[in-house]
């Protein structure tokens, strides 16, 4: 049974901001997206800035409201559905960290603080007392300090405020973490101490992830399985290794030829229609105006996301008719 499931998913915003905008064009930011992760299974979502990854994640913890489609955790009700303390009691069994922890922690508040001020609203709360020992015990688990409980978050370094994040996420005894682009601010050698810190925390805990990453060569170090998303859909979904060997889809072997070093055979590439040029979902492939390998069908129809091997799907013509 997966830890959550998601069965066409579905996201948009007005094009326009403000009191006097217009509304009726919208951006279709998440457009009917399926996907599950499973028990201590850590599922990856990526692609370019601005394709949906952080939308989707946002939706799964209600932060906005979906459009369309089913969330279920556990195979329970729809989660959309839910109101007061179940859906209270369902964000304490799912946290989220976010990309920049200088903008996600309070800098007037102590770590003690920052660690339990969500803890004392939940319905586990123990007490002061042991929620200072917890707090003890979740930073060290961390890599930080005991002493680092009365500091302020502008004492510590990026990578440090990272990992204040985590432990602020971990305290409640979540089952699934969302993780937002939480090494892409970070150094290289920084960000392989918190791939491993999170690895670590992952076989500790028995935990499921949720990890999103522009980058997929990070994506393949860290995940079991990945979804490569463009423009609000998933484009290609395989196990992190099978998508290392042989990545399909052009997109996917785009990003993969951007990483230095990576032996993915480079595709040229169309520059990418302007943000109005696609507000609405084509009856196409949404690639097309990008891809030199397109044909005349991939502009007039839309592939659907098949099986070309167990567990490695993709939405793709040429891919369909090559096996």
């Amino acid at each position: 049974m997966p830890v959550i499931s998601v069965e066409n998913l579905r996201k948009r915003f007005n094009l326009e901001a403000g009191f006097f905008a217009r509304f009726g064009r919208f951006v279709h930011a998440v457009n009917g997206i399926s996907f599950s992760i499973g028990n201590n299974e850590t599922y990856g979502l990526a692609g370019e800035s601005g394709c949906g990854k952080t939308t989707t994640a946002r939706l799964l913890v209600r932060m906005y409201e979906s459009d369309g489609g089913i969330i279920r955790y556990r195979d329970s009700t729809d989660i959309r559905a839910l109101s007061g303390k179940a859906l209270k009691d369902y964000r304490e069994k799912v946290k989220y960290i976010f990309q920049d922890p200088a903008r996600s922690l309070n800098p007037r508040m102590t770590i003690y603080d920052v660690l339990v001020s969500g803890y004392r609203a939940s319905s586990r709360f123990p007490g002061e007392r042991q929620a200072r020992e917890e707090a003890v015990r979740i930073l060290v688990e961390t890599g930080l300090s005991p002493d680092d409980l009365g500091k302020r978050p502008s004492e510590f370094s990026g990578g440090q405020r990272q990992r204040i994040s985590i432990a602020r996420g971990l305290l409640m005894r979540p089952e699934l973490l969302i993780c937002d682009e939480v090494v892409s601010a970070l150094d290289v050698s920084i960000q392989g101490q918190i791939l491993n810190l999170l690895l670590d925390i992952r076989e500790k805990r028995d935990l499921s992830f949720l990890f999103i990453a522009h980058d997929l060569r990070v994506a393949c170090y860290f995940c079991d399985r990945i979804g490569v998303m463009y423009r609000g859909e998933l484009m290609e979904e395989a196990p992190a290794a099978d998508l290392y060997r042989e990545a399909r889809h052009p997109y996917t072997r785009l990003l993969f030829s951007s990483v230095s070093g990576n032996k993915v055979e480079s595709l040229p590439i169309r520059p990418a229609p302007a943000s109005g040029e696609n507000d609405a979902p084509a009856p196409r492939c949404p690639f097309a105006p990008r891809c030199v390998l397109a044909e005349e069908r991939c502009f007039e129809e839309r592939p659907e996301f098949g099986e070309v091997a167990p567990g490695h799907r993709v939405r793709c013509f040429r891919v369909e008719r090559e096996g």
